[in-house]
């Protein structure tokens, strides 16, 4: 038994009696027969009345697996195809364009519109279904009835299809069409007609138009460069000329320039040829004003009557004109002379933008080069006279170079680049002593400075009081110059150079010889990060030396035999000796001392707080300050939500208006030591630790210092030690990759 009629049941027509009648007809749509209902659609959802109902075969080709009807598949692609119409009255021919439209089958013939034709042109037929031909004058044309090369007749009209644009053949011979070889379309006698008598006549304006602006807009900004040379030394006075010829691509003009070599004695033209067409023939002559013109114009005279007409004819043989051939790019190649006005100009060689353009338009691939460059002259030594002896070496030779002499210009950049900024002084000072027989000199101990910005030296001896000797400044700073070297000569004298100054070395400086026996830390740093300059420095190489040594175990016994009770560490002197006995004097003692710097051990030292707490105290004490705990109650008061800690800022500001006699410097440096991550200060601990009355500190001592042992025995003013202990055994794993036994 069928189910009742119920929303979402449908009806099936193989199920006994439950048919319904529905009233429809054939209809028709993009030439497709199609049935179309009458009623309005049911509870099953039955179509509207004249709703389209989808076919199930199409005679256009849909892409795959798709359901998309035809009309919106196929919207706004057009078949173009193109056709002529024989004028049988006048027996001309006209030129049609039909299009096919593919969503609707509708066609329209436009006629493409010429000047000055006298017929009514555009559109010729418009956008429509145009039916076929009787007897079938019940059917419409379809795309099935075109093609290439046939005759298709529109409202009585035959249009010769001779030819379609790629998009229509390719879609033809997808649809399964047999496209026709391509026609012939013939000439219009009028047309043809009317086009040789405007080539003679032009009315009124006989003067043609000649468009350059595509020529223009291809090829502009694009110039062609040859690299040339007119070689003039046949005539008087003449010489050889090199010039750069410019080939402007959008005009097909020439300029020419000359390169003026320097103190050549002729005067800078800006231009060896101004930019215009060079002929090739030239010069040509003079001729009179407008003897030389692209067309020759003919005057008709009208006649004497009333009704005259004159006009302009255009010489069709154009009698009398004369030509003239101008250079192209095509006449232009590397190697060959061109002829500039009467002077011949070799093409040597041209840029890398002209070689790619005659590669790409004429196929050109050889442009070997033609060398036109004399080779340059010998240059003349020129020597010049020993130094007088009057004022500075640069002085007096800047003296023999120019008529009005000049001062001597130094090295400006190197200057402000070396220059003392800040912390960053750029000089390097040493500690040096005297080397001498004489018995009173023997124990005078000096620093010498090395200025970095100018290359200059000063030495100054420390004054040591109840020693006989005044001290003070040395040599002022100058330049020391090398010693040997002849004072009356032509050549600048050489100096002491900043790379020849090392420890253990022995520098000479105006015949004094100081033997340099330690650095400051700064010079020390600055020879350590600059080592391609000081190889002394080198951590590398130093360590390189050590490593030829083969006896490691040996080696490794005499450091152990020395470290008494098994520290890994020993002092600097007995390092710097047992290195020394090692290598057999192969180190230097700027090596040893780089050695020792790298392999330190840090010193323990008391506290950088109780340091500042120290000379807190040694502050406090001097001014009588004792207001602890009126600032302790200050801050209670600024204290209001009792946690015992207030910001530093704060405590800053209290500590200020307090006057307590701390500089900023040290204030800020305490107030550092006792903060929290949360810039919070106790300041209940801060004050009772200022309070020297009650947590007195001891005074602050001078650290003693160990002699260096740099000499058999050190006198006068010596340097700190580079490193109090060294870590031996860190060095010889590194050096010869010793494990601990």
């Amino acid at each position: 038994m069928a189910l009742p009629l119920l929303p979402g049941n449908s009806f099936n027509p193989n199920v006994g009696k439950e048919k319904f009648h529905k009233s429809q007809h054939w209809g028709f749509c993009n030439n497709v027969r199609m049935l179309v209902s009458d009623e309005k659609p049911g509870i099953g959802g039955e179509p509207l009345l004249g709703q389209k109902i989808k076919p199930k075969y199409s005679i256009y080709p849909k892409g795959e697996g798709t359901d998309v009807p035809s009309w919106i598949a196929f919207d706004k692609q057009v078949l173009s195809f193109d056709a002529y119409l024989e004028d049988e009255e006048n027996y001309r021919i006209r030129y049609y364009k039909i299009y096919f439209y593919l969503e609707d089958d509708t066609i329209q013939v436009n006629e493409p519109e010429l000047k000055n034709s006298g017929l009514p042109q555009g559109t010729f037929i418009r956008r429509h279904r145009i039916p076929l031909p009787p007897p079938d004058d019940d059917q419409f044309y379809t795309v099935y009835h075109f093609n290439i090369s046939i005759d298709i007749v529109f409202y009585g009209r035959t249009f010769k299809i001779y030819d379609c644009d790629n998009f229509t053949k390719n879609f033809l011979k997808k649809i399964g069409v047999k496209l026709n070889s391509p026609g012939q379309c013939p000439d219009d006698p009028y047309l043809k007609m009317r086009r040789e008598v405007l080539d003679c006549t032009e009315p009124l304006h006989p003067y043609e138009y000649f468009d350059t602006l595509k020529q223009f807009l291809q090829y502009d900004r694009k110039v062609l460069r040859f690299f040339c040379l007119w070689d003039d030394s046949a005539s008087l006075f003449g010489d050889r000329r090199d010039l750069v010829l410019h080939y402007f691509l959008t005009d097909d003009t020439v300029e020419i320039k000359e390169v003026m070599p320097h103190n050549s004695g002729r005067d800078a033209i800006p231009l060896f040829l101004r930019r215009s067409k060079l002929p090739k023939y030239g010069p040509p002559g003079i001729y009179q004003p407008g003897q030389i013109t692209d067309q020759t114009v003919l005057n008709v005279y009208g006649g004497l009557g009333e009704n005259r007409v004159d006009g302009y004819l255009m010489d069709k043989y154009q009698l009398g004109k004369l030509d003239q051939e101008f250079y192209k790019d095509s006449d232009l190649s590397v190697g060959i002379t061109i002829n500039v006005w009467g002077r011949k100009v070799l093409l040597c060689d041209c840029d890398e933008f002209t070689k790619s353009y005659y590669k790409s338009k004429y196929g050109v691939e050889n442009f070997t080069s033609i060398p036109y460059k004399l080779p340059p002259p010998p240059k003349i030594e020129r020597k010049f006279p020993p130094y007088t002896g009057f004022g500075s070496e640069e002085d007096s030779l800047r003296s023999c170079i120019t008529l009005k002499p000049t001062p001597y210009r130094k090295n400006f950049k190197k200057f402000m680049e070396k220059d003392s900024y800040g912390n960053i002084s750029n000089t390097l000072r040493f500690f040096a002593r005297l080397v001498t027989d004489k018995y009173a000199d023997v124990d005078r101990m000096f620093v010498i400075s090395y200025f970095l910005s100018d290359d200059t030296i000063s030495v100054f001896e420390p004054i040591e009081h109840n020693s006989g000797i005044a001290g003070g400044m040395f040599l002022k700073r100058t330049r020391v110059k090398k010693p040997g070297q002849e004072v009356f000569k032509s050549e600048l004298s050489e100096y002491i150079k900043v790379e020849e100054l090392y420890i253990g070395t022995q520098v000479n400086v105006n015949g004094y010889l100081f033997r340099l026996l330690n650095a400051d830390e700064y010079t020390l740093n600055y020879m350590e990060k600059n080592s391609d300059r000081f190889p002394f420095s080198n951590i590398e190489l130093a360590l390189q030396k050590l490593k030829e040594e083969s006896k490691s175990r040996e080696i490794k016994q005499v450091f152990a035999s020395a470290d008494c009770r098994h520290t890994k560490m020993v002092d600097f002197n007995t390092f710097r000796d047992l290195l020394m006995t090692i290598t057999v004097g192969k180190l230097t003692e700027q090596e040893v001392i780089t050695i020792a710097r790298r392999y330190r051990v840090p010193e323990d030292t008391c506290s950088g707080a109780d340091v500042l707490i120290a000379l807190a105290h040694e502050k406090l004490k001097k001014n009588f300050f004792e207001n602890f705990d009126r600032l302790i109650s200050c801050c209670v008061y600024e204290d209001r939500e009792k946690k015992n800690v207030l910001p530093s800022k704060d405590i800053k500001r209290l500590c200020k208006s307090s006057r307590l006699p701390l500089n900023d410097d040290l204030l800020e440096s305490l107030l550092s030591r006792f903060e929290d991550s949360e810039k919070q200060i106790n300041y209940e601990s801060f004050f009772s630790t200022l309070n020297w009355r009650l947590n007195p500190m001891p005074d602050l001592e001078a650290a003693p210092y160990l002699k260096e042992k740099c000499e058999d025995v050190w006198f006068g003013m010596p340097s700190p030690i580079p490193a109090k202990c060294i870590n031996y055994f860190t060095l010889l794993k590194d050096v010869f990759g010793l494990e601990e036994e």
